[in-house]
């Protein structure tokens, strides 16, 4: 039987009226993306919150700067999704169009509720 889990960002589903719902896995994909993307401070119930992805772009890319992504991104998961996913390996690297100020983050997980593997990539510009 598939899960379904309210879709995150919430939101209202216009055709019902009702909370936007998504299956288990895109459910965990979107809180993944909503994590990496939201800067600390930027939710004012919970200051914590967040990865900050967008502020490493104003540093020189570097291999010590996709290190240090690594292990924000690390970090970041398995403080706010620990109970969701198990990550597996995360890489960053620039994109395959070489622009600069854009960075490619990867991350293999694993759900932890149904055993299955997924993969996000986020192109942060």
């Amino acid at each position: 039987m598939t899960r379904n889990d309210y879709a995150y960002p919430f939101r209202i589903d216009p055709a019902s009226g009702q909370a936007a719902q998504t299956n288990y896995p895109t459910h965990v994909d979107q809180m993944i993306r909503q994590t990496l993307l939201t800067a600390a401070g930027e939710r004012a119930d919970l200051p914590q919150f967040g990865c900050g992805l967008r502020k490493l772009l104003f540093a020189p890319h570097s291999s010590a700067m996709d290190s240090t992504t690594q292990l924000l991104v690390q970090q970041a998961l398995n403080r706010w999704l620990a109970d969701q996913i198990t990550v597996q390996k995360v890489s960053v690297s620039p994109p395959a169009t070489g622009e600069e100020e854009q960075v490619l983050v990867e991350i293999d997980y694993t759900l932890i509720e149904t055993q299955s593997k997924g993969q996000v990539a986020i192109l942060v510009s």
